[in-house]
């Protein structure tokens, strides 16, 4: 869900977290952007959100969905996160990608806006925020062996999900339907070799989305999500109806 306009007022967030923890929900995810496209002004920062989140909350799974490693500074974000991970009390995902400049959110501020450029980061970040993960920074993230890493894809591209299969899950964008996650989950699946070791596959998918179709292709997280402007009404409302 992204922190914008109404829900750029990060208390709001904090309820909405609450409300979705005793709904009995598993995850609470906030987009990570700086910048947007008309027609949404207020931006929050995620990162501080979720810190207050973790506080309020007990037992969902809380994350950012997702970072574009291209723009932060891996030790900054390294601190970042198992900070995080530790007063979340180890429910941290991280998730991560490339990001879009389709918003301009990267050239309008100067950031590496080129796509070959910022895949090369993505690669290179990762590595080293496991490095600090695995002892180079102290305290280490409470979860063991680390804080698990999903990655976010675009169906047909296979580069996206041979970077995917390497970490701890795949978020696939944009997908048509469950016939298509059926195609990204064979992909992965026979990109890593492994069936026994836990992998996430992770959808998105507007409120009132029946997961049964997308779970039986190969989902195991079915996240409700919303448009770039939602109200605070809007989900609550979705909470109350479970997803």
């Amino acid at each position: 869900m992204d922190a914008f306009d109404e829900l750029a007022e990060p208390r709001r967030l904090v309820e909405l977290a609450v409300r979705a923890e005793a709904a009995g929900f598993d995850g609470f995810f906030l987009w990570d952007h700086v910048a947007y496209r008309e027609p949404v002004r207020a931006l929050a920062d995620p990162w501080v959100a979720l810190a207050a989140i973790a506080v309020a909350t007990e037992r969902v799974r809380i994350g950012p969905m997702v970072t574009p490693p291209a723009r932060r500074r891996m030790h900054k974000l390294a601190r970042e996160t198992v900070t995080l991970d530790c007063l979340s009390g180890g429910r941290v995902v991280f998730g991560a990608g490339l990001g879009s400049d389709n918003s301009g959110e990267f050239s309008q501020i100067g950031e590496e806006a080129d796509p070959k450029a910022r895949a090369a980061a993505l690669d290179d970040g990762l590595e080293r925020l496991v490095r600090y993960w695995e002892g180079e920074f102290e305290p280490r993230p409470l979860q063991e062996p680390r804080i698990p890493v999903w990655l976010a894809a675009r169906w047909p591209n296979r580069r996206p999900l041979r970077r995917a299969a390497r970490w701890d899950g795949v978020f696939p964008i944009d997908l048509p339907g469950p016939d298509e996650l059926a195609e990204v989950v064979a992909f992965v699946e026979a990109e890593r070799g492994d069936g026994e070791t836990p992998y996430d596959v992770v959808v998105t998918n507007p409120a009132g989305t029946d997961p049964a179709p997308w779970v039986t292709a190969g989902a195991t997280w079915c996240l409700t999500g919303f448009g770039n402007q939602p109200r605070f009404d809007e989900v609550a409302e979705a909470i109350e109806a479970g997803g």
